[in-house]
């Protein structure tokens, strides 16, 4: 038996992104150091087996406990957030809930953005934390391991993360499809802030091109991040030359009117000009001028939109995925929990049956010990056999199973 999960379900207890805003899961978010007190503060406290989770869209303590709330108390201990807040944004799932829960988090299934892999590198770190620290049981491995190789069949074999997703993602990708000879071309990233910096990065990983330039109106920003990504940095008095030289201009300045305006396109040479600013901050009338194409939020969005249905399209086959993978999770446990009750039964068996030949060899002076033993021995084998088809075959039964036989038997049981 398994001291640390006797009497113990498994839970899941958190919140995320779909009842608590930012604001919220700031106030409950745990940083590196403070997850780490959390497991060691849990073990001293007989939870034993238990992950946690802190990212920007969620924050979750994944593991076994006698009731939920003493892991609702260590988020609450080692965060900023209360018990009363976390009452009305949180969700708890116990025992088969808490393991689809989990399976789905890791398939992209319940991202912010669906089909979002990044959650699966940040349940690595999490499991790694929980390792070092010693709160991994048998249970939560496999379930670990479960849940990633259903991430990655549901990411080879659906098309839950194609497409694009953001708008600045949405840029990249525009890019790529209008834009040839690509790596020849001059790009321009005009503005830092979120999605600027965001679109900067993505143009290094994505378009392998080395001509990429990034001017901020705080220059200081500029100068770090280009050396950061290995790009190349302008200061703000450079814009007008470098919109000139430029192929592609990139805009992500968040002002309240246009920073990108006539005066500074003084050629006819063709242009590529993606404004990701809301409102918009280049000027309508470069529109009207030779050879520049603008392309606006709207139009990319348009692109996240017919992504977001395509996605959609593939849950129910998402959805198979999970449920192949929860069975054969189940099934684990059940072998895992039933073989040492049914090699228990066995023995428990195979001494009533020394008993009962000890007792009638006395009465039968003449009784042919090994044929009452080959006897006995083959309805020994048959009762475990019974028990043990039945184990496989009716799995709703089987933990009551299993405890009848722990009470008649006196059998050994494996909790989970």
């Amino acid at each position: 038996m398994n001291k640390n999960t006797d009497n113990k379900s498994f839970y899941v207890i958190g919140l995320n992104y779909k009842k608590a805003d930012v604001a919220v899961r700031s106030s409950f978010s745990l940083s590196y150091e403070n997850q780490e007190k959390l497991l060691l503060e849990a073990k001293t406290i007989d939870i034993n087996s238990v992950i946690v989770i802190s990212t920007c869209n969620r924050i979750e303590i994944i593991g076994f406990a006698k009731h939920p709330f003493q892991l609702i108390s260590l988020l609450c201990k080692y965060s900023k957030g209360t018990v009363d807040e976390f009452a009305k944004v949180s969700y708890v799932y116990k025992n088969s809930d808490a393991v689809e829960h989990f399976i789905k988090i890791a398939t992209g299934l319940d991202s912010q953005i669906l089909g979002d892999y990044e959650i699966v590198g940040q349940l690595k770190e999490s499991f790694q934390l929980a390792k070092k620290v010693g709160t991994i049981n048998a249970y939560i491995e496999r379930l670990y391991n479960v849940a990633l190789h259903a991430s990655k069949e549901v990411k080879n074999k659906t098309s839950l993360s194609s497409g694009t997703t953001t708008v600045s993602y949405a840029a990249i990708q525009y890019i790529k499809d209008d834009v040839k000879d690509l790596t020849n071309k001059n790009i321009l990233i005009y503005g830092l802030g979120k999605i600027g910096e965001s679109t900067a990065r993505s143009c290094v990983t994505y378009l392998k091109n080395s001509n990429i330039t990034v001017i901020n109106r705080t220059e200081e920003k500029a100068f770090v991040l280009a050396d950061e990504i290995a790009v190349n940095a302008k200061t703000h008095d450079n814009l007008k030359s470098e919109i000139q030289k430029s192929d592609i201009i990139i805009v992500a300045t968040g002002a309240p009117k246009p920073t990108v305006t006539l005066d500074q396109f003084t050629n006819d040479n063709k242009q590529l000009i993606i404004d990701l600013s809301i409102p918009g901050n280049v000027d309508a009338k470069v529109k009207n001028l030779k050879n520049k194409e603008i392309v606006d939020v709207d139009v990319l969005s348009n692109k996240t939109k017919l992504t977001f249905e395509n996605r959609k399209k593939q849950i129910p086959l998402v959805e198979e995925i999970i449920n192949k993978y929860k069975i054969e999770f189940y099934e684990w446990l059940l072998f895992r929990r039933s073989t040492p009750a049914i090699n228990s039964l066995k023995n428990s068996l195979a001494q009533i049956q020394k008993d009962a030949i000890t007792v009638y060899s006395k009465k039968h002076q003449n009784l042919n010990i090994d044929h009452v033993e080959e006897a006995t021995s083959y309805l020994v084998n048959k009762i475990v056999s019974k028990f043990a088809s039945h184990l496989k075959e009716d799995k709703t039964q089987a933990n009551q199973s299993i405890q009848v036989m722990k009470r008649i038997f006196n059998v050994e049981v494996l909790e989970n």
